[in-house]
């Protein structure tokens, strides 16, 4: 789903998923599990009793949220099913799919009956009307759907979900229980993933990216890069081209995660900033030394915190600190003296950002104040003050409040701890200053001797997951039916709110200077988001309903210019937006 295809294939595919939605019936949700809700507090299993299509089921819904997958099959001896049934203790949440060839075994429904007791089960059934007398006795949610195929393995999770709203009755009684114009309807909440048809676009105008994207592969600007589009809640296009590095043959999947670099400022510092300014505990208008007491003895401690994420409170732009890392400094191995993780063989000494950097940073000029400067420094600022404010390192912080209840299952600093290196997308083959290639550990010099979680860089992600967390903003605060901000915070945050620069609160805009075409020659005058250093970016534009993720690893093997100079990540922007405003006419 959601791959450039033809627009004719494309049309019949929309046709098919139309005519599954137009069967699909939610019953027994008299106590609203469906669509799920406060995804943090859920451990969820996936349970196949003998459906074909369990794959197609299980990856769809794990886009929303992490599944651990299960199959009956593979319990074959057990008549029971006793031992599958001791393998879920630790789920909270169990999805089963069946079709109606196995609805008539008993071992299924009294496995499916004893796990409802005592767990939230959600049954999946796929297949003829007539097996739901089956379920007569069962109180948990049912979501039927009439077919038995691959597209509707992809279709029913989202329901689940509230990718798809349920709006059916059933039109035929099936059982006592299971009568004519049974049924619950719910809303959409989630994204849904689909094709560009579904969202009133035509799929050979998305034909271009892919020539785009080789062009950036062949000269040399990435070695490989994926791009999501996801337009009025629906993820429309998801593909992944070229390779891990320009020598490798493994290729570039949509599920890979990449280095932000600076998005990390709008996807983890922001979004902390402006749930605790929210909650009145942090004043844009207050200095940072009321925030930071080692800022008060310092050129810094008058400046107001809207200054810093304005990028006007004349910081410097960086401060270059592996030039400073003397021998001496770093190790080839850990220790009690070298315990801080730079990359693969490199430690840094105890205290080297607490001793070093922190005061150099908080000691260094105020040249510019009032002026337009971007700065890296304002993004360290930011980080310590979430963290006094807060209590909890900023990468808790943001998994904590954001990513995990979001469903977001990659995003997070230090990836190398919860993922296989094969997942994540090498950045630079850094010759100078760590002498290795770096997979997982960020590229940024100065976030990685921070130990790899900093408010300017460090945050890794998949495609997928920076879609749910700028669905939401695009919602203007809510998602999954839950809310993360007040609309007006949002507003205020992502709007201009500088009088010397483009710039929101974090957030980068759409430049008024059309000489600058930025960030692409069509982006509205709405747009908002952040590029990084690595070759990534995020735009969202709420005048089109549109949310564009592109990633790349664009400083493999060393950094170049050509992914700019190509005006790669603009002109695939400009395919989407063309695509959009024609579909208007």
């Amino acid at each position: 789903m959601a791959c450039a295809q033809d627009h004719a294939a494309n049309e019949k595919k929309l046709s098919i998923a139309n005519t599954i939605s137009k069967t699909t019936v939610l019953l027994n949700n008299q106590d609203a599990i469906v669509p799920l809700k406060q995804l943090d507090k859920k451990n969820i299993a996936s349970v196949s009793l003998s459906f074909a299509y369990s794959s197609v089921f299980d990856s769809l819904a794990n886009k929303y949220d992490k599944i651990t997958s299960f199959s009956a099959d593979s319990y074959k001896d057990s008549v029971n099913l006793n031992d599958l049934e001791d393998e879920l203790k630790y789920f909270n949440t169990i999805l089963i799919a069946i079709d109606d060839e196995n609805i008539n075994k008993a071992k299924y429904i009294n496995f499916i009956n004893s796990l409802s007791k005592n767990k939230t089960v959600i049954v999946s059934f796929f297949g003829n009307g007539t097996g739901l007398k089956s379920f007569d006795v069962l109180n948990t949610p049912i979501v039927w759907t009439a077919q038995n195929s691959i597209d509707a393995a992809a279709i029913v999770p989202q329901y689940i979900f509230g990718g798809i709203a349920a709006t059916n009755k059933l039109t035929t009684a099936y059982s006592a229980k299971y009568t004519v114009g049974s049924g619950f309807t719910t809303s959409a909440t989630r994204l849904k993933y689909t094709v560009p048809e579904d969202a009133g676009l035509n799929s050979n105008s998305f034909k271009e990216i892919d020539g785009i994207a080789a062009e950036a592969i062949s000269q040399k600007a990435t070695p490989g890069l994926v791009v999501l589009v996801a337009k009025d809640g629906k993820v429309i296009f998801n593909k992944a081209y070229g390779t891990h590095t320009y020598d490798s043959t493994l290729p570039d999947k949509v599920t890979d995660i990449f280095d932000l670099a600076s998005v990390t400022k709008v996807t983890a510092t922001t979004p902390s900033v402006m749930r605790l300014f929210e909650e009145n505990k942090l004043k844009l208008d207050t200095n940072i030394g009321a925030y930071i007491p080692k800022a008060r003895t310092t050129p810094m401690n008058n400046i107001q915190v809207r200054e810093v994420m304005l990028h006007q409170a004349g910081f410097i732009p960086y401060i270059p600190f592996h030039d400073y890392v003397k021998t001496g400094d770093y190790s080839r191995d850990s220790s009690a003296a070298f315990p801080t993780k730079v990359a693969d063989n490199y430690y840094i000494k105890k205290g080297f950002f607490k001793d070093f950097m922190w005061p150099k940073m908080l000691n260094s000029p105020i040249k510019t104040r009032g002026q337009y400067i971007y700065s890296d420094i304002s993004m360290y600022v930011m980080k310590d003050i979430v963290e006094h404010i807060s209590e909890e390192p900023l990468n808790q912080y943001a998994y904590e409040n954001f990513y995990k209840p979001l469903g977001m299952q990659t995003a997070g600093f230090l990836p190398r701890n919860r993922f296989k290196p094969e997942q994540i997308i090498p950045t630079e083959d850094d010759k100078y200053f760590r002498k290795t290639l770096l997979v997982g550990y960020v590229h940024d010099q100065g976030a990685a001797l921070a130990g790899g979680v900093s408010g300017h860089a460090g945050l890794f992600s998949s495609a997928n997951d920076l879609a749910i967390i700028y669905q939401m903003l695009l919602n203007r605060g809510t998602y999954g039916g839950e809310e993360y901000f007040k609309a007006s915070t949002v507003d205020m945050f992502t709007s201009k709110q500088s009088a010397v620069s483009r710039r929101g609160l974090g957030f980068d805009r759409w430049d008024p200077d059309t000489t600058k075409h930025y960030p692409s020659d069509l982006a509205s005058a709405q747009t908002y988001g952040h590029t990084g250093y690595t070759g990534t970016c995020i735009w969202v534009d709420p005048s089109r309903g549109l949310v564009y993720v592109f990633l790349s690893n664009r400083v493999n093997p060393s950094v170049s210019n050509k992914l700019s100079d190509l005006k790669i990540r603009g002109r695939i922007q400009d395919v989407v937006n063309k695509a959009i405003d024609e579909s208007k006419k």
